[in-house]
């Protein structure tokens, strides 16, 4: 049932909530595939490669990112075994948000051609010099919290065009000057992540300035749904990774010997959390792993919608060293999804994070706040009353954690 439990935890004082909520879902939901996703074959995989997918493995730099066990934690929580999957370093940016950002900008800039989606950098680059020659001047756009804005510029300066990123107040130095060395104009909203999103939105007003936001609301869809697209290679290369290791991801007999699976999403604004509910509730998939989502304590809308059953936004005002994360606002395309798959929401402090985040370095997984979150998010949830058996985990599971950026 939704709803939330009482306890303390490191920041959160006695008798005050822990933000957690179960989600009380129909359990035979199942996501159509995204579009763009490739068709299956008779034997039920996909013929080929997504479209998102193809175009990453054209990108310079592009190879899987790693999937590490972390025995320490194993220990701790009395599961099989724990695999991180570490973004800290995807195409030499320290977080995973160059898919999104590539495969939302490659869209937006065909849409903006008046062409179907391009299958490689190498067509969008040639796409880009056209539009250019023509007298078009290209400029992708978009609010940010950090890394986000910095993928965005990134490939503005892979594909020669240009880039304005609005930045969520009260961001370190270092992340306006991480961005702006990547050639891109950037601005400091001295607001929330919301207002961001809404000054870089007003601030496009002809057919060349093409908003790439990693949100929807109504009205803009298009290139979000995109940027899902791009995330969900990330859970693509799980199951590829844990085919290659003996952990077949579709449901064998071994999978069923096992035991389940706990696969912990860092929630954010909710679009990696929907690619992952997406992915891991296909109706082509036989195993259904449980599906977790973390979030810091002041910016903890995700668990307040499910335990609400509706859209519910929180301040988001609170410092945290988990910038990335301090969204107060659920993407309006991935609240139905998420409603829908989710199994459990939490938050966690800085604290908690802080101390997860130590764990994952001494293993040799270099995360950052944001990447230790989901490590966080599991040891909160083991101390909330019920919480084990809400997750299945028992000596026979396995976790697979999302860290979603480096140090």
């Amino acid at each position: 049932m939704s709803g939330m439990n009482t306890m303390s935890g490191a920041g959160i004082s006695p008798g005050t909530a822990r933000p957690w909520a179960v989600n009380d879902r129909d359990r035979t939901w199942r996501s159509a595939a995204p579009a763009g996703t490739a068709e299956p074959g008779p034997s039920g995989e996909p013929t080929d490669a997504p479209p998102a997918l193809a175009f990453h493995r054209t990108m310079p730099g592009y190879a899987r990112s790693a999937l590490t066990p972390v025995p320490a934690l194993v220990d701790a929580w009395g599961v099989r075994q724990v695999l991180v999957k570490d973004e800290s370093n995807r195409m030499g940016l320290p977080a995973f948000k160059i898919l999104g950002a590539s495969w939302g900008a490659a869209c937006a800039l065909s849409a903006a051609a008046g062409v179907p989606p391009v299958s490689s950098l190498a067509e969008l680059r040639a796409l880009a010099e056209g539009l250019g020659a023509s007298g078009r001047e290209i400029t992708l756009v978009t609010a940010t919290d950090g890394n986000h804005g910095r993928a965005l510029a990134r490939m503005a300066k892979l594909l020669g065009v240009r880039a304005r990123i609005v930045l969520a107040g009260g961001l370190p130095a270092s992340v306006a000057e991480a961005i702006a060395g990547e050639g891109a104009t950037v601005t400091d909203s001295e607001s929330t992540y919301d207002d961001a999103v809404a000054q870089a939105a007003a601030s496009c007003t002809g057919p060349d300035d093409l908003l790439v936001q990693d949100m929807s609301w109504d009205g803009y869809e298009d290139v979000p749904r995109a940027i899902v697209e791009g995330y969900s290679t990330l859970f693509a290369e799980i199951d590829e990774q844990r085919g290659e290791d003996g952990q077949d991801a579709k449901g064998d007999d071994a999978t069923a010997e096992r035991g389940r699976s706990l696969v912990v999403v860092p929630a954010g604004v909710g679009s990696l959390l929907q690619a992952g509910v997406q992915h891991f509730r296909s109706a082509q998939r036989s195993d259904l792993p449980v599906l977790l989502s973390a979030e810091p304590v002041g910016a903890a809308c995700v668990v307040a919608s499910v335990a609400a059953g509706e859209p519910v936004s929180a301040s988001a005002t609170e410092a945290t060293t988990m910038a990335g994360l301090n969204c107060g606002t659920i993407s309006a395309a991935a609240w139905p999804v998420i409603r829908a798959g989710l199994d459990a929401a939490i938050a966690v402090t800085d604290a908690e994070s802080a101390a997860a985040q130590q764990i994952l370095q001494d293993a040799g997984v270099p995360a950052g706040p944001c990447g230790s979150a989901t490590a966080a998010a599991v040891t909160a949830a083991l101390e909330v009353p019920g919480g084990r058996e809400v997750l299945g985990l028992d000596a026979d599971a396995t976790v697979v954690l999302v860290s979603t950026d480096g140090v």
